[in-house]
């Protein structure tokens, strides 16, 4: 792993976080978990949300050391789903084009795929970046 890789940003992280009483950022950090719980909760109420404007900065690091950095952007792809995710943008930027195409034809694949994709985007762009750089 690459000393100071930075796969993640703080200004997308915030951008995201805008939207975060949808679990927007929480999800980009690679939180799930939590971000399903903003998601149905309006961000706990507004009251997580705002205390997550103060632990970005914490989340972003832990993302940094988390996920493998390399071809494959992750704000990119984060900005593509969060934004164009029933398209499949995301899916054709990261190279798998056939799903890209089943979710543009599909809405997501009925939003299921773009669901699925919140919950997994982040490893799947680690595998394809380990991928690009072992073969």
């Amino acid at each position: 792993m690459p000393i100071n890789q930075d796969t993640h940003s703080k200004l997308i992280g915030y951008l995201l976080w805008i939207f975060g009483f949808l679990g927007a950022h929480r999800f980009y950090y690679g939180k799930p978990i939590t971000g399903t719980i903003w998601f149905f909760t309006l961000g706990l109420l507004f009251i997580g949300w705002f205390i997550d404007l103060f632990l970005i900065p914490a989340m972003d690091r832990e993302a940094d050391i988390r996920y493998e950095a390399g071809e494959v952007s992750y704000n990119i792809s984060w900005i593509l789903l969060t934004f164009l995710g029933i398209f499949g943008l995301h899916r054709m930027y990261m190279g798998k084009w056939i799903t890209g195409i089943i979710y543009l034809l599909t809405g997501g694949l009925f939003l299921i795929g773009v669901l699925y994709d919140f919950w997994t985007l982040n490893d799947q762009i680690s595998q394809r970046n380990r991928e690009a750089r072992f073969g």
